[in-house]
């Protein structure tokens, strides 16, 4: 894995990294193809927002832009850009002086094969259960723990993914992942990420292809029996794109389903240079 600290290559991160200590900071996990960031403006959209939730200030967005443009010349992989506040001041208080650290990995991309989008994937219903802040819902905060918490309960090989209730039980997203379900009314819905879980890039890209081809969508609270009753379930993310669910364990079968057929189409099909465009 190759890493660069503010555009240096480095081996190591200071320890007065706030990051390190606290969580205090933002990442994005970016997809290169080609030698282009998948979704980049997207990414610097969520990030940029990220930073106005957290006060992340002087960040140059420029820069980043720049930097990741050109790592990702070097070939296909994996680029994940992390953004974390820097004192030299001890304790929780952000100091007067603080400044924005960006650290950047790269690493090969993941071989998971054509198998999982052709056939389906079954998922884990995590028993762990995602505590409630709005502050922070949505944004891709450093501080992972409830997702290492939940990625814990199972190491079956033949589970892809893990799906995560709130403290009331209704499902958020996945470990890694956010989820889609076709409902009986044929209406396709993604649960509401207004007080936990992470909006993922790939999840607004498919929010916006769903517009477009004219489906109907619902951004709501979704329930066990929501999920039960479903005609087709499917997860999404930067890297993976789109894989159908095939079994939520404890939940339901899915057989595969022509609106997940459709937007993984969708996605094939995009005009490279558009921002919805996701190679194969």
């Amino acid at each position: 894995m190759d890493c660069y600290i503010d555009g240096r290559r480095a081996q190591a991160v200071p320890l007065d990294d706030r990051g390190l200590a606290y969580g205090d900071g933002l990442f994005e996990t970016l997809r290169v193809e080609r030698g282009r960031v998948r979704h980049l403006s997207r990414h610097l959209a969520r990030l940029r927002a990220g930073c106005e939730r957290l006060g992340l200030g002087d960040v140059d967005f420029g820069a980043i832009a720049n930097e990741l443009e050109r790592r990702a010349r070097a070939g296909d992989g994996v680029l994940k850009l992390m953004l974390t506040r820097v004192q030299q001041a001890r304790g929780y208080r952000v100091a007067a002086d603080a400044r924005v650290r960006r650290i950047l990995c790269r690493a090969p991309l993941p071989q998971w094969g054509g198998q999982p989008a052709r056939e389906g994937v079954r998922l884990h219903l995590c028993t762990f259960r995602l505590a409630t802040q709005p502050r922070l819902a949505g944004i891709k905060h450093l501080n992972r723990l409830e997702q290492v918490l939940a990625r814990a309960e199972w190491r079956d090989p033949a589970i892809a993914e893990g799906i995560l209730c709130d403290a009331r039980g209704r499902l958020v997203d996945g470990t890694m992942s956010n989820l889609f379900l076709l409902r009986a009314d044929n209406v396709l819905v993604t649960p509401a990420l207004d007080e936990c879980g992470v909006a993922g890039v790939m999840r607004s890209v498919l929010i916006d292809l769903a517009r477009e081809q004219g489906m109907p969508l619902e951004i709501t609270r979704v329930s066990r029996q929501d999920a039960a009753r479903a005609r087709e379930l499917f997860i999404c993310n930067s890297l993976i794109g789109l894989w159908p669910v095939r079994c939520l364990e404890g939940v339901g079968e899915y057989p595969p389903g022509p609106v997940a057929a459709a937007l993984g189409a969708a996605l094939e099909t995009c005009e490279e240079g558009s921002d919805n465009w996701y190679p194969r």
